[in-house]
């Protein structure tokens, strides 16, 4: 079997994923759009924009033709924003051999249609949801290229390739663990950045530990009432997608939502913060989609909601607190299936 992958993008997550792959002694290509950033890594072994101060190994190659990035890859890698998602598999789609593996580690939705990511390179590709893996996990992209200690999990239908991703991936300094539960990966992944969004305000607005923590405790409470309406298991929800990576992303400076939420609690406009991040701010898109799933499925997502008021419709983030403090009196215990995950889905 070929020892090549392929990675797309080279953002900072991408870049990072393809530093682990390299460390395994894998020859591995990136592409990007951008003919300035390959020139740099080719070059200079750097992604400046992305990985301040951080040297590349001068074994990570590079390319703007995605053809060349692919050919003869037994995998590839997909860290594309999510809302490039569809036009990369579209041009990935007549290049990529039939028996690749694919692997996604992006965290989020397709506004326009509310789908999943393994959906979306399903259509794509024309290849079976079941057989796409899924990366995710507290797993800080600035953190993983120094190689401090990070552990993810992927996830897939099937146990085969995750257990081929599995082995991909894992070193000494990246564990990795399977998960057969993918829509509840995904969900938990990506809904999680919401609540660093709402964790980051909090902090901005001043509110302390006490507000982050109800905050984090609530917010996976609605992020699981959703999960389950859509499939997933619950347990889900308390592994390394759901509580390991709500932790990191809403408590962490390296996390993009959490300083995003930050600046939105000092009083910035949403426009002015996106603007001066300078990378896709994924919880701003997933709370347009938690906002319309919520209506959809029925089910309640306040914290979400209040959010998206914020966001999209100029509310203000102290009466966004006020509202999701004065709520009606509820029990913390909510009524959730009793059954198991692997019982509705024998």
């Amino acid at each position: 079997m070929s020892d090549k992958v392929a990675v797309l993008v080279a953002g900072s997550w991408g870049t990072a994923l393809a530093s682990v792959l390299v460390s395994k002694k894998l020859n591995v290509m990136i592409w990007s759009r951008n003919a300035e950033q390959v020139q740099e890594i080719n070059e200079q072994h750097s992604n400046h924009r992305y990985l301040k101060g951080i040297t590349l190994s001068p074994q990570l190659k590079a390319t703007t033709d995605m053809e060349e990035a692919v050919r003869g890859a037994a995998a590839v890698l997909i860290a594309a924003p999510s809302s490039a998602m569809r036009s990369v598999c579209s041009q990935l789609k007549s290049c990529v051999k039939d028996n690749a593996l694919i692997i996604h580690a992006t965290k989020g939705f397709e506004i326009e249609s509310l789908k999943r990511m393994s959906t979306v390179i399903s259509e794509e590709l024309g290849r079976s949801e079941g057989d796409i893996v899924v990366l995710s996990g507290p797993s800080h992209a600035e953190e993983v290229i120094r190689q401090c200690p990070t552990t993810v999990v992927v996830a897939s239908a099937s146990s085969e390739a995750a257990a081929a991703a599995q082995d991909l991936f894992m070193n000494h300094d990246f564990r990795v663990y399977t998960n057969r539960d993918m829509i509840g990966v995904e969900l938990a992944g990506a809904f999680k950045n919401i609540i660093a969004l709402g964790a980051g305000m909090s902090d901005g607005l001043g509110f302390g530990d006490n507000a982050k923590a109800a905050l984090l405790t609530r917010g996976l409470a609605e992020i699981t009432r959703i999960g389950i309406e859509m499939g997933s298991n619950p347990l889900t929800f308390a592994g390394l997608a759901g509580i390991g990576d709500l932790v990191v992303t809403a408590t962490s400076r390296h996390s993009r939502n959490w300083r995003a939420g930050y600046l939105l609690g000092e009083g910035k406009a949403l426009e002015e913060v996106l603007s001066s991040m300078g990378m896709v701010v994924e919880g701003v898109r997933t709370t347009q989609a938690a906002f319309a799933l919520s209506e959809k499925h029925g089910v309640q997502m306040p914290i979400a909601d209040q959010l998206y008021h914020v966001l999209f419709k100029q509310r203000d983030p102290r009466t966004a607190v006020m509202n999701l403090m004065g709520r009606d009196p509820k029990t913390e215990m909510e009524m959730m299936p009793l059954q198991t995950w692997e019982q509705w889905h024998s």
